[in-house]
């Protein structure tokens, strides 16, 4: 089944310039046996050099493949294979004999592993036959056996052919093989299953891993929906990622301000399953109108699945924007460490347009020894209309001075600049003579609290 369903989606449609909104990526996974039934036989040896601990290990990784199909079916151990899919059970030794037909019932199978003994000969080609006897040819099924034996054929005839036949029916062979007391030829098993050998054959010197080898062949014939999975996220350059959110499965680290790199191990993997993972982003660009969210998004995965994410817009605001000039491309320069000068060549200057210099002198009244003072300047233009345009702001911090008593302190040569581009006065084109309305605000307040001389209040 691989990946079901993908989503990357925002909370609002519209923001202002400047504004913050969350994005969601959604991914969902479901095992592939889940919506595509499969009808397996465990065919399994119970020959003389199978006794003691080599056939209890077979018994554990067998009920441990029957767990593992039980849930990956329907998402659940319930105790019955669900979704369409059968388990049947075939043992051999000197002849094969099948324990269980096709059937669903957990316990039913796990009672046929647990009755098993071990004696006898090995009889492969028996085993083979018997187990493909057991599916229907009219199901659509996919059909799969699973042989598992610690050693050489040694009675009935070549299994070779058997299992050459039954591969060319359709049915898929996996084998896992103990290296038992007998040996046994790993080039035969490669001969037997289905290619490519390193995806459907298993060995091991240690009857301990046979039930890792078993889990693991369950997992491989359910097909996880995804392991391993990346998701590289870059944000169209006009949004910053302000915050990650902890994903509901995996890892998810910002890899610069407009990246990010999404990691989840495994997803869907024992039944239909979902992840999320949600961070904030800001508009810090200059452009509006409809924006795309992202530049760019990959997915990648072991299994090769192709997901392809959701493209969400969202509507920036940012006003009515005039730009009667370009903006100047700044110099970046630095003064390193005891360095008391600098000299900093800023290039040829070019005059843009023709403008108005506003200069403006404020006295301060009673101003306190040893008293900063914070000036604000404010500068607006007013149309025929009475309407106000802001033409720009200053911030000035006034130095304290060191009089015994209050003094009125005179800041002077404030300047404003007042391109011609921005008039609204109603004059033509060419309004260099025009009149210009001008409204200024003046706010000051003391930066300092500690007061050594009196209480005054700042005037103008």
């Amino acid at each position: 089944m691989g990946i079901t369903n993908s989503n990357k989606e925002v909370n609002v449609s519209q923001i202002t310039c400047g504004g913050t909104f969350q994005v969601t990526l959604g991914l969902s996974a479901a095992p592939d046996i889940s919506e595509n039934p499969v009808d397996i036989v465990l065919v399994l040896d119970r020959s003389g050099s199978m006794a003691g601990s080599p056939l209890e290990n077979l018994k554990l990784g067998a009920d441990t493949f029957i767990d593992i199909i039980d849930e990956t079916t329907d998402s659940t151990q319930d105790g019955q294979i669900g979704s369409g899919s059968h388990i049947g059970i075939v043992s051999f030794s000197g002849s094969a004999s099948a324990d269980t037909q096709l059937i669903t019932s957990v316990a039913d199978l796990k009672a046929a592993v647990a009755a098993l003994s071990a004696g006898g000969s090995t009889n492969h080609a028996d085993a083979f036959s018997t187990a493909a006897s057991l599916f229907d040819p009219s199901s659509s099924n996919e059909k799969v056996i699973v042989m598992f034996t610690d050693g050489k054929t040694t009675s009935g005839i070549p299994p070779a052919p058997v299992a050459e036949t039954i591969r060319d029916s359709g049915i898929i062979i996996y084998c896992i093989g103990l290296i038992g007391d007998t040996g046994i030829d790993v080039d035969v098993l490669n001969d037997w299953a289905t290619d490519p050998d390193a995806s459907h054959v298993a060995v091991t010197p240690d009857d301990s891993e046979l039930e890792d080898l078993f889990a693991d062949l369950a997992a491989n014939i359910s097909k996880p929906g995804a392991t391993n999975i990346v998701i590289n996220e870059t944000l169209n350059p006009d949004f910053t990622i302000v915050s990650i959110g902890m994903p509901s499965s995996g890892t998810a680290a910002a890899i610069d301000s407009q990246s990010l790199q999404w990691k989840i191990p495994s997803l869907g993997v024992s039944g239909n399953e979902g992840a999320s993972l949600e961070f904030y982003v800001q508009h810090t660009g200059q452009t509006s109108g409809n924006l795309p969210v992202n530049q760019s998004i990959f997915y990648s995965d072991t299994e090769g699945n192709t997901v392809t994410f959701p493209d969400p817009s969202v509507q920036v605001d940012c006003g009515v924007s005039v730009d009667p000039e370009p903006c100047p491309i700044p110099v970046d320069f630095t003064i390193e460490k005891c360095q008391d000068s600098l000299v900093v060549d800023l290039g040829d200057v070019y005059l843009e347009s023709s403008g108005r210099i506003v200069q403006l002198n404020v006295k301060l009244k009673n101003v306190c020894p040893h008293k900063r003072v914070a000036l604000g300047i404010i500068l607006t233009e007013t149309d025929n209309y009475g309407s106000e345009y802001q033409r720009g702001m200053k911030a000035i911090t006034v130095p304290a001075h060191n009089q015994k008593n209050c003094q009125d302190v005179e800041v002077k040569c404030i300047k404003f600049v007042l391109p011609e581009d921005l008039n609204v006065s109603g004059c033509p084109c060419q309004s260099l003579c025009c009149e210009r309305h001008l409204k200024v605000r003046i706010i000051a307040h003391y930066i300092d609290t500690d007061f050594r001389c009196c209480d005054s209040t700042v005037t103008f």
